[in-house]
């Protein structure tokens, strides 16, 4: 990897959906009060990082609806850099049924819309390659040739560049089968230098175990030198430059576990575009996804870098 000083700031390529959430158990009937929000794993990993003081980057497609006029708002409100190409498509949908107060089913409306039209034209060179880090997911490519050969694109200019690429398997079995995921996933796995992965996600690459060590040491051993396991509320494994990490979750109490994943991969890279060892960057990965899964949506309640000590205590701030 070029050793020459960068930019320090993040790019990621993705699509952004809008979300209706019910905001209360049962069947989906007449009436029933559903929550607008947005989701997209790439766009919530760029709020995060802003938010913690680091400078991000979201391209993708945008619808010309309202929905799509939304989604440029908040991501810029976010201190985010939103380039987007405007699109007639409509745009996504995300439908969150909270069937039982435990059991929650996602569908996914992402057929011939806006994101989904995504090309290798939507990817400004420069903007990529004056990157310190491409971060992407295993969702983009799942969204068809046109997204994946975007997503393609990306890895070549910031190859080029001598960008760090971070991936987060993040799979989807709404989106395409395991074997379609390990086909296409595996090639661009090998160009990375930095994955993240569930436990089943990580299978994919490494089939045959659930040891997380074992699960990291098989993802180095395809290329990358850095490989981090998500291990939910055992915390997480990192293989980094050879070394091992273990980081313990961070013991709060479960609202939604959505975007979980994506505020832990803000948290570490935020810290990787800060200069800071693999300690802080896990032990700050590890308070974003607790922040995450402690409040509702997928980004809203992520922290401030001003509110990171606020889990170190439990009791009310009453002044």
């Amino acid at each position: 990897m070029n050793s020459a000083p960068r930019t320090p700031y993040l790019v990621t390529v993705g699509e952004t959906l809008a979300a209706l959430s019910a905001s209360q158990p049962g069947p989906l009937s007449l009436g029933a009060d559903l929550r607008l929000g947005l989701a997209g794993a790439e766009s919530n990993v760029a709020v995060g990082v802003s938010r913690l003081g680091g400078r991000a980057v979201w391209i993708g497609r945008v619808s010309e609806d309202a929905l799509g006029d939304l989604i440029l708002r908040e991501l810029r409100a976010e201190g985010v850099t939103a380039l987007a190409v405007r699109d007639p498509a409509p745009t996504s949908l995300l439908l969150k049924e909270r069937r039982t107060a435990g059991h929650h089913r996602t569908r996914y409306y992402r057929t011939r819309t806006a994101g989904a039209g995504l090309t290798p034209q939507d990817i400004p060179e420069d903007v990529v390659a004056g990157a310190a880090v491409l971060h992407l997911t295993g969702i983009t490519p799942a969204l068809g040739d046109g997204p994946a050969k975007a997503v393609t694109r990306a890895v070549d200019i910031a190859a080029d560049a001598g960008a760090t690429i971070s991936l987060d398997i993040n799979f989807r079995s709404l989106l395409w089968s395991e074997e379609e995921a390990r086909n296409a996933l595996l090639p661009l796995l090998r160009r990375c230098d930095l994955v993240f992965a569930g436990v089943h996600e990580a299978r994919l690459a490494v089939p045959g175990t659930d040891d997380p060590g074992e699960l990291a040491r098989g993802i180095r051993d395809l290329g990358p030198s850095g490989a981090v396991i998500k291990l939910g509320a055992e915390g997480a494994f990192a293989l980094l430059d050879g070394q091992p990490h273990r980081q313990p979750a961070i013991p709060v109490r479960v609202h939604d576990s959505v975007g979980a994943g994506d505020a832990f991969a803000a948290g570490y890279l935020a810290e990787l575009l800060a200069g800071e060892p693999p300690e802080q960057r896990l032990r700050t990965a590890a308070l974003l996804g607790a922040f995450a899964v402690s409040t509702a949506g997928d980004w809203e309640g992520l922290p401030r870098r001003s509110e990171l000590a606020l889990l170190d205590h439990h009791d009310d701030n009453v002044r």
